[in-house]
């Protein structure tokens, strides 16, 4: 089976961060990994170059051949926007996603241009929610 390309690193998540160039945006991120970090009591740990994650679980698709370990929530600050990684799918999510503020979504991603467009505590919750989500399903595993 294939492996995933993105793996965790032992780069620095504080270093990734403080390099950032967009003062804004550097600000942002900060505050995302202390609100995702208190949602999920579990230490950041990047992967790739530029996904913070929390947690892991193991993955084995259904549809290829990727197997391997991903992390349970995560974010990256991308050019054009954050990205928040909620796991189960945005769309399961709609009482949260109703009250959030401006974003746009993929399955799994929530693009936010600046946390100021969202309801930060609405933010939280939804990350918190769905990361909750994630070790229900995969405390089943094995």
């Amino acid at each position: 089976m294939a492996e995933l390309k993105t793996q965790k690193s032992k780069a620095s998540v504080t270093a990734y961060l403080d390099n950032l160039s967009d003062p804004e945006q550097k600000k942002d991120a900060k505050i995302l990994l202390k609100m995702m970090w208190e949602a999920t009591g579990e230490k950041p740990v990047l992967w790739g170059d530029a996904i913070v994650g929390f947690g892991e679980y193991h993955y084995e698709s259904k549809r290829s051949a990727q197997k391997g370990d991903w992390m349970l929530t995560a974010f990256s600050p991308r050019k054009q926007n954050l990205v928040v990684y909620i796991m189960p799918g945005v769309k399961n999510y709609p009482a949260l996603t109703s009250k959030l503020g401006k974003y746009k979504t993929g399955v799994s991603c929530l693009y936010i241009k600046r946390l100021s467009d969202v309801d930060t505590v609405v933010l939280q919750k939804l990350i918190t929610k769905a990361y909750l989500d994630m070790k229900k399903q995969y405390s089943k595993q094995g």
